[in-house]
């Protein structure tokens, strides 16, 4: 398939030139847009692959030239709900900054670490603050290779590059694929029966990075992990809901790490009974996460309001323990960090403008160590639903592990 990449290429381009248009531009995506209204918008940029299940409801928009990245999905065809946020005043400015390009998407393809004395959003010497932190390009405007294609599925690869602030580089080849999953097979998964009253879009990446180099990747100079985020709508009745092991703080360490921007004030996180209550209306810039002894393989969000419930679903490798840190300071322990993360989107100072607003979801693989030549693969699966509240209440009761009564009152 030919591929037109001139609006990437103008934004390369253009990237140094400013970012006043982005800085002062915000756009919430209404959680009631269409999916149709969405891809003949994206369309008008870049080029956008459209997936869907075998029903042909549940449909998935890709943009090779953005990484492979998932950009929106419904679960009711064109005329479905988009799920995904995307950021229509930076596509329409042509404008990118050096920093970051919020375009949206609800999954894309990153690497870490974010911060740390192997971190590769910083230059060395350089310190952690707003104004010295930029997204390596190769995961941020650069566009992947579309390998394959057919209705259900599509295949991306690239080679790079990478130098890390103690000025190791890493040779790498990334692989990611993306499928879209039928209903009954995306129960399955869940290990539940499915539900007619329920409408469902889920589809899952296998995302892969190799050491092409010739020296092999070690603790002492640094190493890479595959780090998967998704911006959706933020909303007043937008909850994030992560259930969590549960277990003594001495044996397992603290429950949930919310110090990445400043501790979450209360009225925004509340931890409760195996489970935790984050807020994700792109009010208040926060972040949490949670380490390998306290995450579990599922977390995610609910809106009480449209009755949507959205689940990520991540394989975690068992007994592993080094996951890299992400921290923007010289850190003590490099590989001591989370395995999940949330994010809510918010003015970074007073008087600033967000980057959105939006929130996310996030899963990491582990740190990896890798010799020349070997890969290691992480696989997320994401899954939208939307129905009745009663319906939705079972559903969530079912994987989360608490009411749709409880999700509302959280806060």
């Amino acid at each position: 398939m030919k591929l037109k990449y001139s609006f990437i290429i103008l934004l390369i381009l253009l990237s140094e030139c400013g970012r006043s248009k982005q800085e002062n531009s915000i756009q919430l995506s209404s959680a009631t847009t269409s999916f149709q209204n969405d891809i003949d918008f994206l369309k008008k940029y870049t080029d956008i692959i459209v997936l869907s299940d075998s029903l042909g409801e549940g449909q998935v928009a890709i943009s090779p030239a953005l990484q492979g990245r998932v950009m929106t999905s419904s679960a009711q065809g064109m005329n479905g709900s988009s799920y995904g946020w995307i950021n229509r005043n930076l596509f329409e400015s042509k404008d990118t900054s050096r920093h970051m390009n919020a375009f949206g998407g609800e999954e894309r393809f990153w690497l870490g670490p974010e911060g740390g004395q192997f971190s590769i959003f910083f230059e060395k010497g350089k310190e952690f603050n707003l104004e010295n932190w930029e997204t390596p390009k190769l995961i941020d405007i650069e566009p992947f290779d579309l390998v394959s294609s057919t209705k259900h599925e599509a295949g991306f690869s690239k080679t790079a590059t990478l130098k890390n602030y103690s000025g190791t580089e890493f040779k790498i080849k990334i692989e990611r694929e993306i499928s879209v999953i039928n209903p009954v097979e995306s129960y399955s998964l869940l290990g539940l029966q499915s539900d007619p009253d329920i409408k469902l879009v889920a589809y899952q990446s296998r995302n892969s990075v190799e050491n092409t180099g010739s020296q092999p990747w070690s603790k002492n100079t640094g190493i890479l992990s595959i780090w998967l985020l998704g911006m959706l709508n933020p909303t007043p009745e937008t909850v994030m809901v992560i259930p969590f092991i549960k277990g003594e703080e001495k044996t397992l360490g603290s429950i949930v790490n919310d110090a990445y921007f400043g501790k979450v004030p209360s009225d925004r996180l509340k931890v409760g009974d195996g489970i935790i209550y984050f807020k994700g209306d792109g009010n208040y810039r926060s972040k949490i996460g949670l380490s390998p002894l306290r995450a579990r393989n599922i977390l995610g969000s609910y809106n009480y309001k449209t009755n949507t419930l959205t689940i990520l679903k991540y394989i975690k490798p068992e007994r592993v323990a080094d996951y890299v840190n992400s921290a923007w300071e010289i850190q003590a322990k490099p590989f001591d960090g989370d395995v999940i993360n949330s994010y809510n989107d918010g003015p970074p100072s007073p008087g600033a403008k967000p980057l959105g607003p939006f929130n996310e979801l996030e899963s990491s693989s582990p740190a990896l160590e890798l010799k020349p030549g070997e890969k290691v693969v992480h696989v997320q699966t994401t899954f939208h639903f939307q129905g009745d509240e009663k319906a939705m209440d079972k559903l969530v009761r079912a994987i989360l592990g608490v009411s749709v009564d409880d999700i509302r009152n959280a806060f």
